[in-house]
């Protein structure tokens, strides 16, 4: 143990120099590292099953007792080697413990990737002597490549993230920086021992050094496949909309047969209600609603076979909808204070009675268009006003419901008559049960405002919600 750290992990992946990382820690003074601990193979080392008195079986079924052991091991500081395919619950230990010594070791993926296909051919995983050298020309595989960019890539985000939430900070070290015995010598440093390196440590060989194009039978495939990769996430849109709670209260159980919805406002909510409540024959009143978590487990438990469902909006008759309900609206349910930032900071002009009465489609289609910029702003985080459910996009909601229990199926609003009945048979109910007809508040003066701007405009609010559904352009009459 050091002042800092009581043990220390290796968060890298195959072919990144793990091994010969491991060596030359273990020929510093004060660092002991054990392996690949948690290898779903073995424990430690290939043909290894037991460490510190602990087998695969008693490791399996409590990861943090190995951990401890290797914290109270003999032999200075210990540590270990972690993959992102070892046991995530490992992985979530160490990477919340801020007395484990993160060190993060990372190789060009492409050489990493060809490196693996060589070990996996000749079956050398490791040399320690030139002359036993196996060597290969492999065939380049795009898809393959893919995967193992994006297994690479995704392992990095989570270890990111994770430091990030628990304030954590970890040690980098590039594939090519193992041969710098300053380098080495500073990791010591970090990690808080007394030794240093005087040499580096060569018992393990460099297995295919060389271009990469002398290593693959096929270097004309890597040159598209490399180009058809966006290698700095350009196509990304920045997300800072913020992340969404489960929103169980909301959640609406029929009386007695086994279904539940699970809302996004904006949506038919009430349709939903009246249809779950006619499957049972009963009030609303006499659905399960306000529900806590523990109360939606006791029903879930209570009703085997279950399902719950929720169901998407197309973006324009959404957030046309919640404009007419919320903004146009003066009436109960509707949001004044956030009506009144839209005319101070936004521009809306409203009169003071409902602008739908009026007739006046230029500007209802003025105001809804300043609204749609107000909801941009909002979801980018660029105003003081929280992001209300009635306008966040539908898939941070469903990302929210996720937190408790994700739902069996996410219904298209438009497809309703066709699934609902589905749903129903499955719950064991009259599957001709009715649903009233579903018309989103101001459809008709929708229809008539709407066009090919408008589509851009809403599509540019909800970019997430087209890609992630699918939808395309809006229909008049789709959400009906």
């Amino acid at each position: 143990m050091t002042d800092r750290f009581d043990c220390f992990v290796v968060l890298a992946g195959m072919r990144t120099g793990s091994n010969f990382l491991e060596a030359n820690l273990n020929a510093i003074d004060g660092l002991c590292c054990h392996g690949e601990i948690f290898n779903p193979h073995f424990v430690g080392y290939p043909k290894q099953s037991e460490l510190l008195g602990i087998d695969r079986d008693a490791r399996d079924a409590d990861p943090h007792r190995l951990i401890e052991a290797i914290r109270h091991a003999p032999g200075g500081l210990g540590g270990f080697r972690l993959f992102h395919d070892h046991d995530q619950r490992a992985m979530a230990l160490v990477l919340r413990d801020p007395r484990c010594a993160k060190i993060v070791l990372t190789r060009n993926p492409l050489d990493s990737y060809i490196s693996w296909k060589i070990a996996r051919e000749t079956g050398q995983w490791k040399l320690t002597d030139i002359k036993r050298r196996k060597a290969a020309r492999v065939d380049f595989d795009a898809g393959e490549f893919e995967r193992h960019l994006e297994a690479a890539q995704s392992f990095q985000q989570q270890i990111q993230s994770a430091l990030q939430v628990s304030g954590q900070t970890a040690f980098h070290i590039g594939y090519d920086d193992l041969q710098s015995v300053e380098v080495l010598n500073g990791l010591a440093h970090w990690l808080g021992v007394e030794g240093r390196l005087d040499r580096i440590d060569r018992v393990l060989k460099p297995q295919n050094p060389g271009a990469v194009a002398d290593k693959v039978s096929n270097p004309e495939a890597i040159g598209p496949a490399i180009a058809g990769l966006d290698r700095f996430d350009l196509s990304r849109t920045p997300e800072f909309e913020p992340r969404r709670g489960p929103a169980v209260p909301t959640y609406v159980a029929a009386a007695e047969a086994g279904l539940f919805h699970m809302p996004i406002k904006g949506g038919a909510e009430d349709e939903i209600a009246d249809w779950l409540a006619a499957l049972d024959g009963v009030t609303r009143q006499e659905l399960h609603a306000g529900m806590t978590q523990k109360q939606l487990r006791q029903w879930m438990r209570a009703h085997p076979g279950h399902r719950g469902f929720t169901v998407v909006r197309h973006p324009v008759a959404r957030a046309h909808h919640v404009f007419c309900e919320r903004i146009l609206s003066t009436g109960s349910g509707a949001f004044l204070r956030v009506r009144e930032t839209l005319r101070r900071q936004f521009g809306l002009k409203l009169p003071d009675g409902d602008l739908r009465a009026e007739g006046d489609m230029a500007r209802h289609r003025q105001a809804f268009e300043v609204f749609l910029a107000f909801v941009r702003s909002n979801l980018a985080g660029q105003t003081a006003i929280r992001t209300d459910g009635a306008w966040a996009t539908q898939s941070a909601v469903l990302g929210g419901f996720a937190a408790v229990t994700p739902p069996d199926f996410v219904l298209r609003e438009e497809e309703l008559a066709h699934m609902l009945p589905i749903l129903a048979e499955s719950a064991g109910r009259d599957p001709a049960t009715p649903l009233a007809r579903i018309a989103p508040a101001g459809a008709e003066i929708l229809a008539d405002i709407y066009d090919e701007k408008m589509e851009e405009l809403v599509s540019d609010v909800y970019q997430r919600d087209y890609v992630m559904f699918g939808f395309g352009p809006w229909r008049p009459g789709q959400a009906a």
